[in-house]
């Protein structure tokens, strides 16, 4: 068990994390199929999406809403149909309309008083912006994919992350990553040394979500930030 008031900052991964990103893909690839009438669960359309942005975020780095759109196609090449621009654009345009869950802008609120708190994310810059504004907390530093032109599990994120933080003079061992996903951010944080919590979102439910299985050894892991800010002694 790790003492959690030894650290200075929490690292947060942002969708899935803070921001319902499950919800968010679902609202807006559900209308795109049944438009086309594929018929598939809220799992099946979860998992195909974790599989296809995974493979397209690897490689040359491309944005995240080109990522977004090639995620789209994919859908339409597994599926036999041609996405409309429209359609092609529908997930990233959602973005702006996605919401913090229930617990978080409270916690982040919380945890704010005694910590600094940053983002570690997979998305570009003008889109976090919108997700900054539903999250009603300044954080004290930002790394998105487009500022690194790479795309987490990569530790090149967290190297940079790692890197910003020790400019204003917090150490890597003062730093605790907070995220939902073992595939994105458990795993390449703990190669780092980086204490980590893992936010598991999904608890009580099938499947692995929008983001591919992976195998990892969270310090702790909590059902949500409520839970996560209880244990802080502020």
């Amino acid at each position: 068990m790790i003492d959690l008031n030894q650290y200075e900052v929490l690292t947060f991964d942002c969708y899935g994390t803070l921001i319902d990103w499950e919800k968010g893909v679902l609202e807006a690839l559900q209308p795109v199929l049944q438009s086309h009438h594929i018929q598939l669960s809220e799992n099946e359309i979860l998992e195909w999406f974790a599989r296809f942005e995974s493979s397209l975020e690897q490689g040359e780095y491309r944005n995240y809403k080109d990522v977004l759109k090639g995620v789209v196609q994919k859908f339409g090449e597994q599926f036999g149909f041609t996405p409309s621009s429209e359609e092609l654009n529908a997930l990233a345009d959602s973005i702006k309309d996605w919401q913090p869950f229930a617990d978080t802008v409270e916690a982040l609120k919380t945890l704010k008083r005694r910590l600094k708190l940053a983002i570690i994310s997979n998305v570009d810059d003008d889109l976090f912006a919108f997700s900054a504004k539903h999250l009603q907390v300044k954080f004290d530093e930002v790394v998105t994919a487009q500022q690194v032109k790479s795309y987490k599990p990569s530790v090149q994120n967290f190297h940079v992350a790692i890197a910003r933080l020790a400019e204003i003079g917090i150490p890597s061992e003062n730093i605790l990553h907070v995220a939902c996903s073992v595939y994105h951010d458990i795993v390449p944080a703990n190669s780092l040394g980086l204490s980590t919590v893992w936010v598991n979102r999904r608890l009580g439910q099938e499947g692995s979500g929008a983001a591919l299985p992976a195998q990892g050894k969270p310090d702790l892991e909590v059902p949500d930030l409520k839970s996560l800010a209880a244990k802080i002694n502020f």
